[in-house]
């Protein structure tokens, strides 16, 4: 919380001095609960007797010290009157314990303020003006001390005690007393009054506002509700937070379409600077059956840095390339993880992008070493790329070592097995025709 602004003495008004100056009002609640909390903390109203010179001269020479940094010798003029405390009416002892509380906040010294505020409010015969914003002062600086409950106390008091509409800060002082007190309804309430204010006088809704309301609604488990409330914030504030988080809100209420288009959104305005963020984009196209945008986006953040070129991020661009069809593409990044790598899992996808390339030596070099390197989930498959491979080069026998190899492993044993057959046809065709020449 802010620090309090206060002055200690008007030098043209003294009687006016009370604290902080604030407009008064009234929190609009159910009629009868309303009624009751005014009745309960209602002041009665009591002549308030003049201040002398003599008080008055002596209050505002302990503010001139004050003002002239000698706190000291301001202390000491307020003791000399607190001796003769006797002699004081209620109104001069009033302002005597308001000075004291200035001075004591002046100081940071925030318990012995609240402390000499609590004995201004104590004494009967004093301006309706100086004890409401006495019980502001109070709040406000119970607040800072975290202490909510007295700080709601102190606010439902002063407003049994006047009849002024609340402005919109003071309907958000409300409201995050509320929020601490996890009356979530009441928070939203009072947010909403002050938004409709700002509204109706053309003034800008304040980010703290939609930020309490955001997290009002999330308490509450009203997710449509906190989503409405992002957008306002993307809308008024645009900033990069914002926009991941209703990004992130679409996603959890299963909203892709709005998640993916938010996130683009949100790439394409520089707002994305996380890695695991621009992860999270990558699988939203790859989700959406546009892999070749997820690797333009993953070979575009690598570059600049955004994403380290790790191997999680650059199986993610070279499997977006695989699904893109653009294997050729995919061909230097495999490498370039294949490099890095402690497996041969890379040298596994490379075989594969090569065997679909028709690049069968290479096919073949890739599998081999893949198998030679292990560390693979699928290591039939290598089999069965050799195999094909070594077909399409018409090394039959080669290739039926291949196939018989991966016969013994029971993932790719069906698969291995119909080549094997087919390969023993084509050898014999092709046999059969080489002696006919």
């Amino acid at each position: 919380m802010k620090k309090i602004a206060v002055t200690l003495l008007s030098a043209g008004f003294l009687s006016s001095i009370a604290g902080i100056n604030f407009a008064y009002g009234q929190v609009i609640d159910s009629p009868a609960k309303t009624q009751a909390a005014k009745v309960a903390n209602k002041r009665t109203a009591k002549k308030v007797p003049a201040m002398r010179n003599r008080v008055y001269s002596q209050l505002a020479r302990a503010q001139k010290l004050a003002d002239e940094g000698v706190k000291i010798a301001g202390f000491e003029v307020l003791d000399e009157v607190k001796e003769r405390i006797d002699s004081l009416n209620s109104y001069e002892r009033a302002m005597l314990w308001n000075f004291y509380a200035f001075m004591y906040y002046g100081n940071d010294d925030i318990s012995s303020a609240i402390e000499h505020f609590e004995l201004v409010i104590k004494e009967q015969a004093i301006p309706d003006s100086l004890y409401l914003s006495t019980l502001y002062s109070l709040a406000q600086l119970s607040m800072q001390q975290q202490d909510y409950p007295q700080a709601l106390t102190y606010l439902q008091q002063w407003q049994a005690n006047n009849s002024k509409a609340l402005t919109a800060s003071q309907h958000i002082m409300f409201a995050q007393i509320y929020y601490q007190d996890k009356q979530f309804e009441k928070v939203i309430k009072a947010v909403k009054q002050a938004i409709s204010l700002a509204e109706q006088s053309n003034a800008t809704v304040k980010e703290n506002w939609l930020i309490l309301q955001r997290a009002s609604y999330y308490e509450l488990k009203q997710p449509l509700q906190v989503v409405k409330v992002i957008e306002q914030l993307v809308r008024l504030y645009d900033k990069p937070e914002y926009w991941l988080q209703l990004a992130g809100m679409y996603g959890e209420l299963g909203q892709e379409d709005k998640q993916l288009a938010v996130m683009e959104a949100a790439w394409q305005a520089g707002h994305i600077s996380k890695e695991s963020d621009v992860m999270t984009l990558a699988q939203l196209y790859r989700f959406h059956q546009v892999p070749y945008k997820a690797a333009v986006l993953l070979e575009q953040a690598i570059a600049n840095g955004t994403v380290v070129a790790s191997e999680k991020s650059l199986a993610a661009l070279a499997q977006a390339y695989v699904a893109a069809k653009e294997d050729e593409k995919a061909l230097p990044i495999l490498t370039q993880a294949a490099e890095i790598a402690d497996t041969g899992k890379f040298d596994m996808q490379l075989a594969q992008a090569y065997l679909n390339l028709e690049r069968w030596q290479e096919a073949i070099t890739s599998a081999n070493k893949a198998l030679l390197r292990g560390g693979i989930s699928r290591e039939g498959d290598m089999y069965l790329v050799i195999g094909m491979a070594k077909f399409n080069l018409q090394a039959f026998d080669d290739a039926l070592i291949a196939f018989t190899q991966a016969q013994k492993i029971p993932q790719s044993a069906k698969t291995a097995k119909q080549w094997f057959h087919y390969v023993e046809r084509e050898q014999g065709q092709h046999e059969r025709l080489a002696m006919l020449n």
